[in-house]
């Protein structure tokens, strides 16, 4: 734990997504207080030695092998090391920050992220699919490695800062919310036709395009939904999932005496972020402030299975186990990229999901070259799906 006006040794995976970015904001605000050791990108090698040369990262790598000369040019003469390739994002996760956020998106997070785990880190958690694809398997690394484990999601963020670590057995449920994207109250006619355009139009966050699109389907509760289970260790049937449309409520506890606690805030990730970068202190962030005077109502209601059948996809995976939802995720990702690309339409996506999910049914999972495999299949059964038309 880094003491008070100490510095904090950081590094971050995925430093130019949505959730890089505003990590990189806060730590250019308060700059005294972190050293950043790495920092990691995908392609965006423009982007990443800009960011790499503000806050003077020690070492910068780029996942795309043909970006490496772009990188390498941008940062001639600075004397920040740069590297290349899937292997390179691992060795930035690998050396010496007390702290790591874990924003790389998607799979593709998953063995940087173990990395960061098995030597003991503090790592902020905003890859889902870590805890989605291999949750068993993650969840035993922390607790042999002894990392230390905060959710950034800002709905597993707010139960974190709510849940009674302490006592678990105090807990009734858990309470995750959602906005319901942008088609929460749309025809399903017009959902039907949605463009990419109008699905990553996110009401109230600002976020990349994959995960605004699983928002608009409502798969992010889902695999949320997966994510609490290994977080907090409660089942299923003890996770609760209500939309709230002006995203200020973030989610809530209830305990065994009909108390409810809720974290609130205005829709802004460098909340639950700073939270993370500060701990176990907090830090000043430049976001909205909350005024409930003027929000003057607030709103809940229980997601429609017809317009989000993700969320029973979800469910259903959780409950059968195994590789399921490592399947659910690989599907939904490679069915997710096929709607961006305008290859299919938006009930596609979770069409594709269920038929894969029934297609690899069964699959069970020990190690982590198991769900490799699994999510390598499902991708390739996600990419070969047939789905009947709208209505079929």
């Amino acid at each position: 734990m880094v003491a008070a006006g100490a510095s904090r040794a950081v590094t971050v995976l995925g430093s130019t997504g949505s959730v890089g970015c505003s990590t990189i904001d806060l730590i250019e605000r308060e700059p005294e207080r972190f050293e950043v050791v790495a920092v990691t990108a995908n392609t965006n090698a423009g982007l990443l030695a800009d960011q790499a040369r503000r806050v003077g990262a020690g070492f910068a790598a780029i996942a795309d092998p043909a970006q490496y000369r772009t990188l390498s040019d941008a940062l001639g003469g600075t004397g920040i090391e740069c590297a290349a390739g899937a292997g390179a994002l691992v060795e930035a996760a690998e050396r010496q920050a007390e702290w790591v956020m874990a924003g790389i998106v998607g799979a593709a997070g998953l063995a940087p992220t173990l990395a960061a785990v098995r030597r003991g880190a503090i790592v902020a958690l905003a890859n889902k699919e870590c805890l989605v694809c291999a949750g068993s398997l993650f969840i035993r690394e922390v607790a042999a490695s002894g990392a230390t484990l905060l959710p950034v999601d800002s709905e597993h963020n707010a139960i974190y800062q709510v849940f009674a670590s302490a006592a678990p057995e105090t807990v009734e449920k858990i309470i995750l919310t959602a906005s319901g994207g942008p088609f929460r109250t749309a025809s399903m006619n017009r959902i039907a036709g949605a463009t990419p355009e109008q699905a990553v139009a996110h009401p109230n966050w600002d976020m990349g395009a994959k995960i605004s699109v699983d928002s608009a389907t409502m798969m992010n509760k889902g695999l949320e939904l997966i994510e609490a289970h290994h977080l907090f260790g409660l089942p299923g049937e003890r996770i609760e999932i209500v939309v709230h449309p002006q995203s200020i409520v973030h989610s809530m506890v209830a305990y065994i005496d009909g108390s409810v606690l809720a974290q609130l805030g205005t829709p802004d990730m460098r909340i639950p972020i700073s939270y993370a970068l500060a701990w176990p202190q907090r830090m000043s962030t430049p976001s909205e402030r909350l005024d409930l005077c003027t929000i003057a109502r607030l709103d809940f209601e229980a997601p429609d299975p017809v317009r989000f059948p993700a969320l029973r996809l979800a469910r259903e995976a959780l409950g059968a186990g195994g590789a399921a939802p490592t399947v659910l995720n690989a599907a939904n990702e490679e069915a997710v990229g096929q709607f961006l690309a305008g290859r299919i339409g938006f009930l596609e996506i979770a069409r594709i999901v269920e038929a894969v999910l029934e297609e690899m049914a069964g699959l069970g999972i020990s190690t982590l070259d198991d769900v490799r495999e699994a999510d390598r299949a499902a991708r390739m059964h996600a990419r070969a799906a047939r789905t009947a038309p709208a209505g079929g």
